[in-house]
């Protein structure tokens, strides 16, 4: 008997998740490293693509699967719309569209959608500037992680002004810290940086 037939149902689940992830994130790797010598990127106040890490995305986004499903009283998150902002070629997407979410992402570096566009449908890739990009108030889910340099927190605070009450923000790295007074948010996750926006 090898080490893997002595290993319980349960370990045997995680021990196959993270062969699984392992392998995604080589994958990953490759097409960032791929972006970040292509970016047009202005890198002194944008990051180039750095791709988050897989296991936290995952746990992230099964965490909110269930919460809105449980909340909502559905199985499926078809009817739910999920954005990454800053998606970079779309990785985080690729995991948010197996959930079953209406998936999106807004981004501007060329390189990056062209990657994008290789896994998913023009019409969900949003050519904008996340600054300056209006219609996060259309999204049930809002994703990021910290993508950028500086502005960081004015990002975050207009990201908070501009999603509509019932939103779930995943603000991954998050720079402000006002969101953990802020009355119109409830963190759902001690662990997790996960909060909804319960008023306007």
């Amino acid at each position: 008997m090898n080490n893997y037939q002595r290993l319980e149902t349960k370990e045997v689940i995680n021990y196959e998740r993270e062969l699984l992830l392992g392998v995604i994130n080589r994958f990953i790797g490759r097409f960032s490293r791929q972006i970040q010598r292509k970016t047009m990127l202005e890198t002194s106040r944008e990051y180039p693509f750095v791709a988050m890490d897989t296991r936290q995305v995952f746990e992230q986004l099964l965490f909110v699967g269930r919460y809105l499903r449980e909340k909502h009283g559905c199985q499926e998150l078809d009817d739910f719309s999920f954005v990454d902002v800053g998606c970079g070629f779309g990785n985080v997407m690729l995991f948010a569209e197996q959930f079953g979410f209406d998936t999106y992402g807004i981004e501007k570096d060329e390189a990056s959608i062209e990657v994008a566009l290789g896994f998913f449908d023009e019409k969900q890739i949003i050519r904008a500037d996340i600054m300056n990009y209006k219609g996060y108030g259309r999204f049930d889910v809002v994703y990021f992680f910290c993508p950028l340099t500086e502005g960081e927190r004015e990002f975050e605070e207009f990201l908070e002004d501009e999603i509509r009450p019932g939103t779930i923000l995943i603000g991954n790295y998050k720079r402000s810290k006002k969101i953990e007074t802020d009355k119109r948010f409830r963190r759902l996750n001690a662990a997790l940086p996960v909060w909804e926006k319960v008023s306007a």
